[in-house]
């Protein structure tokens, strides 16, 4: 009998702890859809949903309740980024077409991480204030990975899609099977094929890599060619009642993409000015476009060694993926200083930044033309890191002249239209999907507030954005690495404990206290603008880690070869002996 009563008393436990309301009180939301904000109100979240949305006042609360106070803070819904890429990292070995380094990192240990990883990278997300993720372009491999992980309602939605359909494949990429991100579509046949081999795996919709090969017969003969394909791959798609997402960054490749039906352009419109009479074909196809701003001048900077990452990169991305980049400092391949060399140029320099130009320009004139814009990254390609390269897209985004109320839009309620989700998510309302983020300033102000998440609701769970991702000594003493080779001296100090002990082995000391760190090192970074840490190995023996370091660029020009031995204690670095 008393081991029936403890069991019905478990189960009332569970019961009031699964289904007990929760309440955000005398709280601003942001209402996105109509560009204002509503002060003193009270959202009641039950279950998944959103309960009840009124005016906040004496109200008397179940005594099961968790109550949250609101006052001085802003709830939003959560954002979507609507253009990610899981099989890429974000890290400098992530793409082999681009940059070839496997006799470094051979690629299938970049795959395997990918897989290891996705979860991990999904809490930053969430971190983020980025409740949905949109991957277009995965492998069959991560549709399995994005199914296993459906069933925990404390990570982002995914939605993704097959392999990219492609008029070209990389020759790194074949015979991946299913790791593969591409498939190579060259008939009509193939077009038929390819869509139903992705069917058994449900896909959320059907993505097309649109590449035109320039040659001799010019941009719009070379995309007219492929037009029957496009065409066929659409029909098929939509056949099969799904949409159909198109890389197309050439503007006769995008409106040739249009006019055969396609539901999403993944990119904007880089090689020329567009028109008006465009514009109007992408409002009357009701067309949702995503400009990913930043992604190739990522790319850019990374190979030419002037990537710039701030505190907030520093500490939100994936410490591996950030850390990878500054590889390219220290790695011998003889590619790498003809790149750098490349891209120092002034004609490449005045080409890229005609390109960017080009970019700002049309996602100024087909936003106030009424194309829907929906905020994506293109996260996962080199120098591009999940999660926090959102932030430095939406402000790209305001600087091409679009008002913060129209980057929220496109971060918040444009990319739930992409797959049909309004009318259960993208704004505060009874009845919606409660996925929302307490800030603790006021968004429409600054792009920059939307970085201070309180609190992050995710299926109606309530969520602390510091204890999504474990603080463990490894990622502690690699950020502060990382942050050493971006010279960032706030990104630096910040995994250092402020009484922080700097010692030469044994028990010399050099420092004490993070104000005395904050000034030595501060002169450092000033005087060595080529100053880099590569990491030649490292033990990982409870809150000791051990690294075997290699730096150049001294004012010497000779490298110093030491190891360092970190002790963590309250997740922050106490200790540190240098042994030289």
């Amino acid at each position: 009998m008393k081991k029936l009563l403890s069991i019905f008393f478990a189960a009332g436990l569970c019961s009031v702890s699964l289904y007990s309301q929760t309440f955000i009180k005398n709280v601003t939301i942001v209402d996105v859809v109509n560009k204002k904000l509503i002060p003193a109100q009270t959202v009641a979240i039950n279950k998944e949903v959103i309960a009840d949305v009124q005016k906040a006042g004496k109200k008397t609360f179940p005594s099961n309740a968790i109550i949250i106070d609101g006052t001085g803070k802003y709830l939003m819904p959560g954002m979507t980024d609507a253009h990610v890429h899981f099989f890429q990292s974000g890290g400098l070995y992530t793409r082999p077409d681009a940059l070839d380094l496997r006799k470094y990192v051979p690629y299938n240990k970049e795959i395997e991480m990918g897989h290891q990883n996705m979860e991990a990278l999904l809490k930053r997300y969430l971190m983020a204030g980025i409740t949905s993720v949109i991957d277009v372009g995965a492998t069959y491999n991560f549709l399995k990975l994005r199914d296993s992980l459906s069933g925990n309602r404390l990570l982002p939605s995914v939605y993704m899609t097959g392999p990219l359909l492609t008029t070209y494949e990389p020759q790194v990429f074949m015979g991946l099977k299913n790791d593969e991100p591409f498939r190579l579509v060259s008939t009509i046949e193939d077009a038929k094929k390819a869509i139903n081999e992705q069917l058994p795996y449900r896909p959320d919709f059907i993505k097309i890599w649109y590449i035109v090969s320039l040659g001799k017969e010019g941009v719009e003969a070379a995309a007219r060619k492929y037009e029957p394909l496009i065409k066929e791959v659409i029909q098929e798609a939509h056949k099969n009642k799904l949409k159909v997402a198109v890389h197309a960054t050439e503007r006769i490749a995008a409106q040739i993409a249009v006019q055969n039906g396609c539901d999403f352009l993944v990119h904007n419109i880089e090689d020329e000015v567009v028109s008006d009479s465009f514009v109007q074909i992408l409002k009357s196809g009701k067309v949702i476009l995503s400009p990913t701003l930043t992604v190739m001048d990522n790319y850019y900077n990374t190979f030419g060694q002037k990537i710039d990452y701030d505190t907030y990169d520093l500490k939100s991305s994936d410490p591996v993926a950030i850390g990878s980049i500054y590889d390219i400092k220290h790695l011998s391949n003889a590619v790498i200083p003809v790149l750098k060399q490349r891209f120092d140029q002034p004609q490449m320099k005045a080409r890229i930044s005609r390109t960017d130009s080009i970019r700002k320009v049309n996602l100024k004139k087909l936003a106030d033309g009424g194309v829907t814009i929906a905020a994506g990254t293109d996260a996962g390609n080199i120098g591009t890191q999940h999660a926090s390269s959102f932030q430095n897209e939406l402000k790209a985004m305001q600087e091409s002249g679009l008002s913060i109320w129209q980057v929220l839009q496109s971060a918040i309620i444009n990319p739930v239209k992409i797959l049909d989700k309004e009318m259960v998510s993208g704004n505060i309302a009874k009845g919606k999907i409660a996925d929302m983020i307490l800030l603790n300033a006021d968004p429409t102000k600054s792009l920059e507030n939307l970085t201070t998440v309180n609190k992050i609701f995710k299926n109606g769970n309530v969520l602390d954005p510091e204890s999504l991702i474990p603080i463990t000594p490894e990622l502690l003493v690699q950020q502060q690495l990382n942050a050493y080779n971006a010279r960032n001296i706030e990104a630096f100090l910040e995994p250092y404990s402020d009484d922080v002990e700097i010692y030469t082995f044994p028990n010399t000391l050099i420092s004490k206290g993070k104000d005395e760190m904050r000034k030595s090192y501060t002169q450092m970074f000033a005087k060595m603008p080529n100053l880099h840490c590569e990491l030649k190995g490292r033990i990982i023996q409870g809150n000791i880690v051990i690294d075997r370091e290699s730096v150049s660029g001294m004012i010497s020009n000779t490298k110093v070869e030491a190891t360092a031995v970190y002790e963590i204690k309250n997740h922050k670095i106490l200790k540190v002996y240098f042994i030289r």
